[in-house]
C-alpha cells in the first residue's frame, strides 16, 4: 500500500451489507478521496464479503460522480477473532440469547479491532476520516456499537498514534427506516435498488431469495429488522425501536 495524498478522505468500514454500504455512499457524498476496509473473521455469513466488489462495481457504474472519488480497496484476514469467539456468527449453532442478557451473534471486542486496524491502515495511507455503521438506536445491545464507545475509541486511537483522526458514524441515531430514507436522500431510488440487491445482511448467510426488502432467510434478527426498517420506509411511517 502506498500513501495519498489526499487531505480530505476517508476509510470506511465496508462488509457489503446495507449500512456499511449506505455509509459508503455517504462519504462518497462527502470526501474527495474514499477507501474502503473489510475483514474476513471467519462470519457465518462471508457471502457479505462476495458481494462487497460487485457493489463498488455497480456504484462506480451507475455513480459517475463518485467513480473517481472511489479508491483502493483493502481485505485484512482476521481469522485469529473468529478462532477465539465462540457466537451464532462464527459458529453453526442457533441464535439466542446469552447468560449475559446480549444476543450470541455478539463477536467480543470485534469493532474495537476493526477500527483500531483501520487506524493503523488510515495512518500509513494518510487517510484522515475512519467511518463506519455503528448504530444504537436500532441494535442488539452491542456495547461496541455505542456512541460513547466510539467516542472514547476515538481519543484512545489519536492518543495511541499521536494522530487527529475523525471517527464519523452517520448511522449511530437511525433507525433502519431512516437508513434507508438516507439512501434515497444520497442516491435516488436507484441507490436504495442497488443496496436492496447488491448488500447483504442476513446472519446465516441465506442468499437463494430475492424478498421485497432484499437476500436473506427472513427469520434471523438482521433479516427482521432490515425487512421492518424497509417495510416502514416505503410506507412512511417511523420503526418503533425495538431490540432484536
Amino acid at each position: 500500500m502506498t500513501r495519498t495524498d489526499a487531505k480530505d478522505s476517508a476509510l470506511v468500514l465496508f462488509s457489503g451489507g446495507q449500512d456499511s454500504a449506505t455509509c459508503l455512499a455517504w462519504a462518497l457524498d462527502r470526501y474527495t478521496s474514499v477507501e474502503t476496509l473489510g475483514f474476513d473473521y471467519g462470519q457465518r455469513h462471508r457471502v457479505e464479503l462476495e458481494c462487497r466488489e460487485g457493489f463498488r462495481t455497480s456504484l462506480k457504474q451507475q455513480f459517475p460522480q463518485w467513480a473517481e472519488r472511489l479508491g483502493e480497496d483493502h481485505m485484512i484476514d482476521l481469522s485469529v477473532l473468529g478462532a477465539i469467539s465462540d457466537t451464532a456468527m462464527t459458529r453453526e449453532i442457533e441464535i439466542e440469547a446469552s447468560a449475559s442478557g446480549l444476543p450470541n451473534t455478539f463477536v467480543p471486542g470485534r469493532n474495537l479491532m476493526f477500527m483500531t486496524i483501520a487506524a493503523a491502515i488510515a495512518y500509513r495511507r494518510g487517510l484522515t476520516v475512519l467511518v463506519g455503521g455503528m448504530c444504537e438506536t436500532d441494535f442488539s445491545g452491542y456495547p461496541d456499537c455505542r456512541d460513547d464507545t466510539m467516542k472514547s475509541l476515538q481519543i484512545t486511537l489519536n492518543l495511541g498514534m499521536d494522530s487527529r483522526f475523525l471517527l464519523e458514524t452517520p448511522l449511530m441515531w437511525l433507525d433502519k427506516a431512516d437508513t434507508w430514507r438516507l439512501a434515497e436522500q444520497l442516491g435516488g431510488e436507484a441507490l436504495v435498488e442497488l443496496v436492496r440487491v447488491e448488500t447483504h445482511t442476513c446472519y446465516v448467510g441465506e442468499r437463494a431469495e430475492l424478498h421485497e426488502w432484499g437476500f436473506g432467510c427472513g427469520q434471523c434478527p438482521a433479516c427482521k429488522l432490515r425487512k421492518r426498517g424497509y417495510e416502514a420506509y416505503k410506507s412512511g411511517e417511523q420503526v418503533t425501536t425495538e431490540p432484536v
